[in-house]
């Protein structure tokens, strides 16, 4: 593996290290645990703090709903897709394309309004333009995933209006572990694709404590998905279908990283380079447009996706600096490449540079309330070469200063803030097409404790996005959706309005949380079927109108027993979302209703699970869409972890999923009619722990 250099990024990291050196001159005494470390018996590991929180809050602490999948909980559910791995947390689902994507849907909410990020930065790659289009983040490697459900657009911009999705993977070392190396590694194989993964993580520390060290790195091949019945939804009544198998799915991925960070007693100041590359095939039924003459020629040939990535990141923290408890400051930098090939031709490229700083300043606390402000740069450029390529070369610069502040009265908690945002637009090759946009965000939210048990919370907030550069400028096939898209440069700031209500119990057996809210938007962009066609594909036009979403979120915990026989937990999960535009019409790809639950068993080295979901058939359509019937997915986990010696684990284990084998097309995906889910499919793996 080969990491490029960008001397941008090298200079700000030196300079970084340079300056904070002194500030950082005395061994940090805090020990670091790795979230996946085993033992014989359960180990306590404390409150699990939300990373991508401006004050680093405790997720119990937090009045606006968040999820952590963390240590053996997200081992049971990682996949190879960000949105399949975390499709199983109440409201959140996946938009597949295919088993190589699969990007995050929160509360009916995707794309440009789901902001999916990397250790709390932009992740740089162009997901959010299109549905065939990867997510340039690894699950395997996280050391957790926080889901954010409803508007996190103080911290991160109206690119998180709906919610998001923090992967944090710990590239970037902010503690001396305590031992001079330890790490952990994997090999898995799964028999619905035949993938065979393998992981390996190493961190280290030298100098005393002073130095921290990481690296990782991941491989990953898999065949064509097998799936039951016809991957088309209409394929039993064509003669020359193929059953059991869908097409040109295949995928090969590459991931590697280096970090190291100078810790010291007030803090840390590090640095990381890493490398993403994947390369996946687009199910047919996808890309399926002529091409110079060539009827079908996309189909035929199969097309391809190759994506790179290299990127360099710098972060740091300087704790107890006058009247601030900690500043931290954070830098990124990443070139993004991604080539659609048409058997042997090159069809569209996509490259992306992206270049962001953030800092965000942590006062010490005033009486009972703690605060924090922070600022925020980005600069985009952007560009799609080919004969396919319906949005234009745009330059894209970010700016926001946002200020949040939390404070605990009696049995009250409240939690405010607000983000001023600034977004310029200008296309490459047009410059009287430059935007400059304007947004402002609030937000407000408290939560009473009626009891020690019981508690309510509620919140309200007002949150505004800037329009992407394919809302305003696309023009052209895009063939991935089968339609061709047409963008208004005069498209307003897109505006919403939420309030959510919840409701949560919490014992030493016994903990659950339901939560009712609503969203309405004024000026909802989206894309429109005008009923037309050009060059022989469906014409959707972007336009907005007033929408709403309205939905419930519940889940509940109960440990049944914990005895001799082992710990015996059951959960129960569920969720519904409807999203309409204001005079009567559906919104497409809105997941429907869902019910789950879930048995867990944990006995000295052995864990076992049992997950059963019901899935309804989506009624609520959009104009043209179709329908999909309902399904169960019934999952299963079972792992044996044995102590070799102390600091040295290895477990051996099996997942199965679909055990049904049930035939399940995704109403959030854009392919539903052409690429069902995966079949039947047993997962066996082991891992190891030094």
């Amino acid at each position: 593996m080969s990491l490029s250099r960008h001397p941008l990024s090298l200079a700000c990291t030196a300079v970084l290290l340079c300056g904070l050196a002194p500030a950082l001159s005395k061994a940090q005494d805090t020990q670091h645990t790795d979230p996946h470390t085993h033992s014989a018996a359960p180990v306590h590991v404390g409150k699990v703090t939300v990373r991508a929180s401006a004050l680093k809050t405790a997720v119990e602490d937090l009045t606006q709903p968040v999820t952590v999948l963390t240590a053996e909980r997200l081992d049971q559910v990682k996949a190879n897709s960000l949105g399949e791995t975390v499709s199983g947390v109440p409201g959140v689902q996946s938009a597949s394309f295919g088993p190589g994507v699969g990007r995050p849907v929160i509360r009916g909410m995707d794309g440009s309004r789901v902001q999916v990020l990397s250790n709390g930065m932009g992740i740089g790659d162009v997901s959010a333009v299109s549905g065939d289009h990867a997510v340039a983040v690894e699950p395997f490697l996280a050391d957790q995933i926080e889901v954010l459900k409803g508007a996190a657009t103080l911290m991160y911009g109206g690119g998180s209006v709906g919610g998001a999705v923090n992967v944090s993977d710990g590239r970037i070392p902010e503690h001396a572990s305590g031992d001079p190396l330890s790490g952990r590694s994997e090999f898995r194989y799964n028999s619905a694709s035949r993938e065979r993964t393998g992981m390996l993580r190493l961190d280290g520390t030298g100098l005393d404590g002073h130095l921290a060290i990481h690296a990782d790195a991941i491989i990953r091949n898999a065949d064509d998905l097998r799936i039951p019945g016809y991957a088309d939804l209409h394929g039993a009544e064509d003669e020359d279908a193929v059953a059991g198998i869908l097409p040109n799915t295949a995928l090969h991925t590459r991931s590697g990283a280096l970090g190291l960070s100078w810790i010291g007693s007030r803090g840390f100041a590090g640095m990381s380079a890493s490398q993403f590359h994947t390369e996946y095939g687009i199910p047919e039924g996808a890309h399926t447009h002529g091409h110079e003459g060539e009827e079908e020629y996309a189909e035929e040939a199969g097309v391809r996706i190759v994506m790179n990535q290299q990127r360099h990141d710098a972060k740091a923290s300087i704790e107890r600096i006058g009247p601030f408890a900690s500043i931290r400051p954070q830098f990124s930098n990443s070139r993004y490449e991604h080539t659609e090939w048409e058997g042997d031709q090159i069809g569209t490229t996509f490259h992306n540079r992206t270049r962001e700083a953030r800092s965000d300043f942590l006062f010490k606390p005033w009486g009972r309330w703690t605060q924090a402000v922070g600022v925020t740069f980005g600069d985009e450029h952007q560009d799609a070469i080919g004969d396919e390529a319906f949005i234009p070369s745009t330059h894209v610069r970010s700016s926001a200063l946002y200020g949040f502040g939390t404070g605990q009265f009696g049995a009250w908690t409240v939690e405010a803030g607000a983000r001023l945002g600034r977004t310029e637009l200008q296309l490459r090759d047009v410059s009287s097409a430059d935007r400059r946009m304007d947004t402002v965000s609030a937000a407000l939210s408290a939560r009473y404790a009626l009891t020690p048990n019981w508690s309510v919370s509620g919140g309200l907030d007002h949150a505004e996005r800037a329009p992407g550069v394919e809302e305003l400028h696309a023009y052209g096939a895009h063939v991935a959706t089968q339609t061709f898209e047409i963008g208004d440069p005069n498209l307003d700031i897109e505006k919403a309005l939420r309030g959510e209500l919840g409701l949560k119990y919490q014992s030493r057996k016994l903990r659950g949380n339901v939560s009712v809210y609503r969203a309405r938007f004024d000026q909802f962009t989206y894309l429109h079927e005008t009923g037309n066609e050009v060059e022989g594909l469906t014409e959707r036009r972007w336009q907005q109108a007033p929408a709403t979403f309205t939905g419930v979120d519940a889940e509940l915990f109960w440990t049944m027993a914990d005895n001799d026989n082992g710990r015996w937990e059951w959960r129960l999960f569920g969720d519904t979302v409807r999203a309409k535009l204001t005079d009567g019409a559906n919104l497409p790809r809105i997941s429907p209703a869902r019910i789950g639950s879930e048995w867990n068993w944990n006995l000295n080295d052995w864990r076992a699970g049992l997950t059963a979901m019901r899935v309804a058939a989506a009624r609520n359509l959009a104009p043209g869409e179709t329908p999909t019937k309902g399904y169960t997915l019934v999952n299963a986990h079972l792992s044996w972890h044995h102590d070799v010696r102390d600091g040295v684990g290895l477990e051996l284990f099996a997942d199965a999923t679909n055990l049904l084998d049930q035939e399940i097309r995704n109403a959030t995906s854009i392919l539903k009619d052409s690429a069902p889910q995966a079949g039947r499919g047993i997962a066996v793996g082991v891992r190891t722990y030094f």
